[in-house]
């Protein structure tokens, strides 16, 4: 028989990918959205039509959904990456963030138990845990969160292994640094950065703001690591991995990478909030800085140590830093020319 997956947060970047990785392995694959009057499915569009594929409404905050639904669908694994994602903005919702992220985690494993299912659990824990504590971190590395959404991810992280240790379920956290592609959702820094740079070589746009230039963050493509999130589940005894590609790149760099597959040699000046990217055969500002763009704590360098994860599973990133920035781009590109720019491609996570 077909092995079936229940992934919560289906409709975001990490949810799509893995489901269309699960259906090319032959996997019935049951999906969690939270129900919203626009259209939130765009991702999965293609994906709904497969006759393996299910989806259902509910939400992390409805114990009762959740329980409901796994005794429902009985699932062989389960993925939990629903959550609300956005870490700046963790600040103005704190308390649901920790209400889904944290709590929203407990419900499914106490459904999980309560059930007595014979279900493997995967969390998407993440590198957020880590904060400002010295690189490369790895998995036993002391977690130090500087937001509310790491707080909120350390909590889930905890809980899982209370819940592996007290009641033997085979529970994994995957601790990801990291990781894009081209279905991003369009309010984080990486796919901003896409989407502007291809609207300013098509002339839709003549500059963009960003944050803070100097954070560095060890980026791999979301792609590689849906595949590692299954790895995980695959192994006869659960466990706790760091998938990272353990190369840490600045947001400047980034920003100038994006601009060079376009043709455009970007050039630094000023510093701090003064600092620019102008374009060096012009001279035209194309970048500037926005502190309101700042977090209210900073992560100053996350790399992680995948070490582990190389030896007990067998994981490995396989896409360079540079071909990730040129699938971003060269996709935004594609999207101007077929006047698809007004952002509804995606929606967001």
């Amino acid at each position: 028989m077909r092995k079936k997956a229940f992934i919560t947060g289906v409709t975001g970047q990490d949810g799509a990918l893995l489901a269309e990785f699960l259906l090319g392995k032959g996997y019935e694959v049951h999906g969690l959205r939270l129900y919203a009057a626009t259209d939130d499915t765009v991702r999965i569009k293609d994906l709904i039509k497969n006759d393996g594929f299910h989806l259902h409404n509910g939400d992390m905050t409805d114990g009762g959904v959740l329980w409901r639904l796994l005794s429902e669908i009985s699932p062989d694994e389960i993925y939990n990456l629903a959550a609300q994602s956005h870490v700046k903005v963790s600040f103005d919702v704190p308390e649901a963030t920790a209400d889904i992220n944290a709590l929203g985690t407990l419900r499914l494993l106490e459904a999980l138990r309560g059930l007595k299912l014979d279900a493997r659990f995967y969390q998407a824990s993440s590198s957020e845990m880590f904060g400002n504590v010295p690189a490369p971190q790895n998995e036993n590395t002391p977690f130090a969160p500087c937001s509310p959404y790491g707080a909120a991810k350390l909590y889930a992280y905890w809980v899982v292994r209370n819940y592996r240790d007290a009641y033997g379920l085979h529970t994994s956290n995957g601790i990801l640094f990291n990781h894009e592609s081209p279905v991003r959702g369009e309010e984080f820094v990486t796919r901003k950065i896409a989407n502007s740079v291809a609207a300013i070589e098509a002339g839709k746009q003549d500059s963009f703001l960003i944050g803070n230039l100097d954070a560095r963050r060890d980026w791999g493509h979301a792609r590689d690591y849906v595949e590692g999130m299954w790895m995980m589940l695959q192994q006869d005894v659960p466990g706790d991995y760091v998938l990272a590609t353990g190369k840490a790149r600045s947001v400047r760099e980034f920003v100038t990478t994006a601009f060079a597959l376009t043709g455009v040699n970007i050039v630094w000046s000023g510093k701090g909030e003064n600092e620019k990217g102008v374009d060096a055969r012009t001279g035209r500002a194309l970048v500037s800085v926005d502190p309101a763009l700042y977090r209210p704590t900073e992560l100053h360098a996350l790399i992680g140590d995948a070490a582990h994860a190389y030896e007990k599973i067998g994981w490995r990133p396989r896409t360079a830093f540079r071909d990730l920035v040129r699938e971003m781009v060269n996709t935004e590109r594609d999207l101007m020319k077929a006047g698809q720019d007004d952002g509804l491609l995606y929606a967001a996570e």
